[in-house]
């Protein structure tokens, strides 16, 4: 009994001792490794002595009233709404036909009217062409008139040669040019639809005439009393032009005439716009990884 009693106290011991190597284990890993329990303690930092800012004097009359920018809250500050704005008809259209104009391939026929004369000869074609500018519906009407009334009072009517005009309209130019009487056909680059006007070029040459590219036909429309016109033919000038008519007609040959089997393979367009570039340049930017990676 003795010895029996001696054991259970033995094997209690023994349990308890385990028990205890057991729990300090479980809780070694709650230590942080490579630190030591003990050790000399780091002095704090010193306090930043924090400086004293002067506070400012706000005066109670003066409210703050934080504006709200939310929907249907304050007015809304002014931003560039270009963006958003719904422009007129005509101007959507024009900004859609110059954009199809780069993007499209345009053939050589149509791509010519891109190439207008250079400023300082349409200066001097325009100079010299309001010299020979058709008289106006008031200036026919007083002109008849002053001859009635020689007439009427018995002067005799005698008749007035025609004076050298300019000639304007699709139809008269292109059988002025068919009958070799133009001398220098003008046309306007920017005709609406241009199908009117495509073919003038060809006949030019085809016929021997000088033709020229000139921009806006607002600008003819003004020499002709005309809102817009398509093109515009000298057939006669005054003896004192003919010198200055010969130097526009060298240079227009120069730049068109001689030109033409040039601007005949010459296509347009084809431009892409920044958003298909960005997205081949980011394609070829992945493939060159993607070699590069294979290579080495």
């Amino acid at each position: 009994k003795h010895i029996f009693e001696v054991a259970c106290v033995l094997f209690k011991c023994i349990k308890h001792l385990r028990f205890k190597k057991k729990k300090t284990k479980c809780l070694s890993y709650l230590q942080p490794k490579g630190k030591k329990a003990k050790g000399k303690k780091v002095a704090p930092a010193p306090a930043v002595v924090k400086k004293q800012e002067a506070k400012k004097v706000v005066n109670p009359l003066f409210e703050k009233r934080p504006k709200n920018f939310g929907i249907g809250q304050d007015i809304q500050p002014k931003r560039d709404l270009t963006r958003f704005v719904k422009w007129p008809r005509y101007i959507r259209l024009q900004r859609q036909r110059s954009i199809l104009y780069k993007r499209l391939k345009v053939p050589p026929a149509i791509n010519q009217f891109s190439q207008a004369l250079d400023r300082q000869t349409a200066t001097q074609l325009l100079k010299l062409a309001h010299k020979y500018r058709p008289e106006t519906k008031q200036e026919k009407k007083q002109r008849l008139l002053a001859r009635a009334e020689q007439k009427a009072a018995g002067k005799g009517d005698t008749p007035t040669k025609r004076p050298p005009v300019l000639r304007a309209g699709v139809n008269t130019v292109t059988t002025l040019v068919e009958n070799k009487k133009a001398q220098l056909v003008v046309i306007a680059h920017d005709v609406d639809p241009i199908e009117l006007v495509v073919f003038l070029p060809a006949l030019c040459r085809k016929m021997g005439v000088p033709y020229c590219i000139i921009k806006s036909k607002a600008r003819l429309g003004r020499l002709v009393h005309r809102k817009t016109c398509t093109c515009v033919a000298f057939t006669q000038v005054n003896p004192e032009d003919k010198g200055a008519l010969a130097k526009l007609v060298e240079a227009v040959k120069t730049n068109y005439n001689d030109r033409y089997d040039e601007i005949r393979r010459h296509w347009g367009g084809n431009v892409l716009g920044p958003k298909s570039v960005a997205r081949i340049a980011k394609l070829e930017k992945a493939k060159a990884k993607e070699l590069a990676t294979k290579l080495g």
